[in-house]
């Protein structure tokens, strides 16, 4: 499987998760648009989490941490809100989204 991205194919998993981080903000933009999300800057903020997040620790963080992180940098980011801007799952919807190879999930942290 793969995603065309400026006119270059990058293989995805079975889920759609790029097998190789693409960081480049063009990207999100893209894969939010094949998602049906126009993103806001409140999506960036979270975008950016993600990815300096994943540079520091080699993987994104779970949805408790994230709430926690992220609340504690714009108290509007709450768990509704968060679920606001990604509907399938911030911890999940997020990276992929962001770029992101999939997270480990539950019991990979």
């Amino acid at each position: 499987m793969g995603i065309l991205i400026n006119g270059n194919e990058f293989d995805t998993d079975d889920e759609g998760y790029l097998l190789e981080a693409q960081l480049g903000d063009d990207v999100p933009e893209q894969i939010a648009a094949l998602e049906d999300i126009t993103l806001t800057d409140a999506h960036w903020t979270v975008i950016r989490y993600l990815r300096e997040t994943w540079r520091e620790q080699g993987h994104t963080p779970n949805f408790r941490a994230m709430l926690k992180e992220l609340s504690a940098l714009d108290p509007t980011l709450d768990n509704k809100a968060l679920y606001d801007l990604f509907p399938m799952g911030p911890a999940k919807q997020g990276p992929r989204i962001a770029g992101l190879p999939k997270p480990y999930g539950k019991g990979g942290y």
